[in-house]
């Protein structure tokens, strides 16, 4: 066998091995994209709390929590993924008074992977 047809063969094996690596590397975890209210947003009392992920979450495993300055978690429902956009989770909020709120979420893809952040808003 030739050195060359060596090389040949061993890309061979690299191409295949990108291959089956990056598709499931590209699946592995969920981040957001879009937040309503968004990170940093002074706005009016909102209703509920809405982020869209970049893939589809696992929904039992899958959660946002709304806490004010203090700590305190504001929401009492439970958050949602939406059933007919598994990107989407959202949770409602009970009337809100002034003051800075900080949404904290988890996110589990449905391949099991898991991410977590979060992120502020002030309601005027």
């Amino acid at each position: 066998m030739s050195v060359f047809n060596g090389l040949r063969r061993g890309c061979g094996v690299a191409a295949i091995a990108t291959g089956v690596l990056i598709p499931s590397a590209a699946f592995a975890h969920v981040f957001p994209q879009t937040q309503s209210p968004s990170a940093g947003a002074e706005v009016p009392a909102p209703e509920n709390v809405t982020v869209v992920f970049d893939g589809p979450l696992e929904p039992a495993f899958s959660s946002l929590t709304v806490s004010n300055s203090t700590g305190k978690q504001v929401n009492t429902a439970k958050a949602q993924v939406d059933p007919n956009d598994r990107k989407t989770i959202h949770v409602a909020l009970p009337p809100l008074p002034p003051d800075k709120y900080t949404v904290h979420w988890v996110a589990v893809a449905s391949d099991g992977h898991r991410t977590h952040g979060d992120y502020s808003f002030r309601v005027k």
